[in-house]
């Protein structure tokens, strides 16, 4: 069947029929919601499953801007899934290119997460073949306008009539087996670009395994130090402040393991702590660093003929911590195991040190005693 074609993109465009990917309801879910007019406005709906006639939902032919949560929709403009068919993929749809046609939906429940299909260049599966894995502009190569039949192994297809997308397309379904595209399609010799339909973004959930903590690394910064020298034979206020403020810095990433089946660009949260939620965007943002002001109490006074010396130290802790993901999208869940890691300034202490002052005039040898505080 000869269908037009609908260009898709993960950013917003300023023309019909394009999608902005703006993540604005929950991951994971399948779902549609469809607008009688353009930007969202005006009358809508919201399906999770097939709709075989709009128009028995008082939602037919009106159909103006539209939403796409989780796996791609396949919008036919004739009942019962006959006539023209334009695919959906997760994204937002301000207009439709074909305004106020669609009279039916129907979602992809597919696996499209590893998608293969077999060209040939001859009816029946004869001649040269071609394995096609991902998106692919046949004119680049020696199979443009050669192929004549094909067999779907994995995922749902789209096959251009043109370069980049252009011109009207078929889609071939997982399992599908077209021995001559000539009297089938009429498409026999015209394939010039074919791409598979692309997932939506699966939901993750985290659990930090605090059980398995490790501590890699611990060790002691001095961040200042404060003298004081009293020469009377009075006790002397040591500062006019009781107390510094310091920043503290918290430097904390997310490794994923290397067989990890998410996405560049999919995002999710680590609760740390009550005060500390790390989000993770992979292939953007994999690491942070926090900071923190921490307040030190200091000594009051300062004993008669007494040189203090304050010491003030940052405890450096790096440590490691095993991550649940779980995953879950059309219906499917799945397990894997990432790494937060975080290395922490935070836990600040003080060390006192008292000698003899010097005498005016002179230096004495030094009797120091130490209080940790």
């Amino acid at each position: 069947m000869a269908l037009p074609s609908i260009q898709l993109s993960d950013v917003q465009r300023d023309s019909p029929g394009q999608a902005e990917l703006r993540h604005p309801m929950q991951p994971g879910i399948n779902k549609i919601v469809v607008y009688e007019r353009t930007d969202f406005e005006g009358l809508s709906r919201e399906f999770t499953s097939d709709v075989p006639d709009l128009h028995e939902l008082d939602f037919g032919d009106c159909i103006c801007s539209l939403r796409v949560v989780g796996q791609p929709w396949i919008a036919y403009t004739a009942p019962k899934y006959e006539g023209d068919a334009y695919a959906l993929e997760e994204g937002e749809y301000r207009t439709v290119e074909k305004n106020k046609a669609f009279s039916a939906l129907r979602l992809v429940p597919h696996d499209l997460a590893d998608p293969q299909i077999t060209l040939y260049e001859e009816p029946d599966y004869a001649g040269q073949s071609k394995v096609v894995t991902e998106e692919t502009n046949l004119t680049y190569g020696y199979f443009n306008d050669r192929v004549s039949s094909h067999v779907v192994q994995r995922g749902v297809w789209l096959l251009y009539k043109h370069p980049d997308r252009g011109g009207w397309y078929h889609i071939a379904w997982p399992g599908e087996r077209l021995p001559d595209y000539k009297p089938e399609l009429g498409f026999h010799n015209c394939l010039s670009h074919l791409r598979p339909l692309v997932p939506g973004r699966p939901a993750v959930t985290t659990r930090i395994l605090w059980g398995q903590r490790k501590v890699e690394d611990e060790r002691d910064v001095l961040i200042d130090e404060i003298v004081g020298v009293n020469a009377t034979d009075l006790e002397q206020t040591f500062t006019a402040c009781s107390s510094r403020e310091y920043v503290t810095t918290t430097l904390q990433s997310f490794r994923f393991s290397n067989a990890t089946s998410l996405r560049v660009g999919l995002s999710f949260t680590l609760a740390v702590e009550a005060a500390n939620v790390f989000t993770v965007e992979k292939g953007h943002s994999e690491s942070s660093t926090r900071r923190d002001r921490v307040e030190v109490l200091l000594p009051a006074k300062i004993p008669p003929r007494t040189q203090l010396t304050i010491h003030v130290v940052s405890k450096e802790t790096t440590v490691s911590v095993p991550v649940e993901l779980t995953i879950s999208q059309n219906e499917r869940t799945k397990t894997e195991l990432g790494e937060y890691r975080c290395v922490s300034g935070r836990t600040i202490g003080t060390k006192y040190t008292m000698k003899p002052a010097p005498p005016p005039g002179g230096e004495q040898a030094p009797t120091p005693s130490t209080l940790g505080h």
